[in-house]
């Protein structure tokens, strides 16, 4: 079996057993095609014959161009993953990315908003334009449920419970779960419903199930939702910058510092791992050294 046959294998497994987006699975290529260029340019172009020493070799590359620690980890993640399918597969006999450690870095702090600001954005919100109801159900909906943007764009009339006050949310790998939403969040759909999304999927005739769509009644874009969150910030007294991820972080960040169990927030989260959601524990220890060094007298 060929490297072009072998590397076909890996990427049908990344989309069918693994169930990647197509996204995620265009990453991947690219960093294989950057290590196949790579061992080209050095002489070598058996993907089959390469050892630890080449590994770090690449790795030494990557470093000298002043790749960022974000990218570098990602490309040896992605070389990682798959050596690891052929070593599986018994096409070679090692993982030589396996061996490969970044040092750890320290933990970056995930922006968020306080319930303050976050008072100033719903504010900014209010309007009787179909796009206002919009706007104010995408928010109340970002923030009340801590879902992915991805997520959000992908809802369909028939994943809300409004009885119940659940959503089901289609997650990464086609993974399911039920969020539920509040009382806020289940009035701004019902207004948006009526008010905004029935209103211009008359007007231009639309027909189709997504939740969220756009001024033309067609299902909104993950840029649509970045745009639409950018004009509110804009219209509220706010001066930072926003993106819809923020919004995920704040659910998270505000039921920890209320006193929710870090399960319960990793699972609302739809976090695979405790350790995915253990950031947050960091960000709300900030949050109370900053109110201690503020109020505190003797600070």
């Amino acid at each position: 079996m060929d490297a072009t046959q072998v590397y076909s294998l890996f990427l049908n497994y990344l989309a069918h057993e693994r169930q990647y987006s197509q996204l995620t699975i265009r990453a991947y290529k690219e960093d294989i095609d950057n290590f196949a260029t790579f061992l080209q340019e050095t002489g070598e172009d058996n993907f089959f014959e390469v050892n630890v020493q080449d590994a770090r070799i690449y790795l030494g590359y990557l470093t000298d161009r002043k790749y960022s620690r974000n990218s570098i980890s990602r490309k040896i993640s992605s070389l990682r993953a798959f050596y690891q399918f052929l070593l599986k597969n018994e096409i070679v006999f090692e993982n030589p990315f396996s061996y490969l450690n970044m040092k750890k870095r320290g933990l970056r702090l995930p922006n968020f908003f306080y319930s303050e600001e976050m008072e100033k954005l719903f504010e900014s919100v209010k309007g009787v334009e179909p796009l206002d109801y919009r706007n104010e159900a995408l928010l109340e909906v970002l923030y009340g449920t801590g879902i992915r943007v991805s997520e959000c764009k992908n809802i369909q009339l028939e994943d809300i419970d409004f009885e119940l006050s659940v959503l089901l949310v289609h997650g990464k790998g086609n993974k399911e779960r039920y969020v539920p939403f509040g009382h806020y969040a289940a009035l701004a759909l019902a207004d948006y419903m009526e008010k905004s999304r029935d209103v211009l999927m008359r007007k231009y005739k639309k027909e189709h199930t997504y939740l969220f769509v756009n001024h033309h009644g067609d299902p909104i874009t993950v840029a649509g939702i970045q745009y639409a969150l950018t004009q509110v910030i804009k219209k509220s007294s706010l001066t930072a910058s926003i993106h819809p991820h923020m919004l995920r972080h704040t659910f998270a960040t505000h039921l920890l510092n209320n006193g929710a169990d870090m399960r319960t927030v990793q699972e609302l989260l739809g976090h695979a791992s405790l350790s995915s959601t253990q950031i947050y524990a960091h960000v709300t220890k900030e949050h109370l050294q900053k109110d201690y060094k503020k109020y505190h007298p003797r600070s």
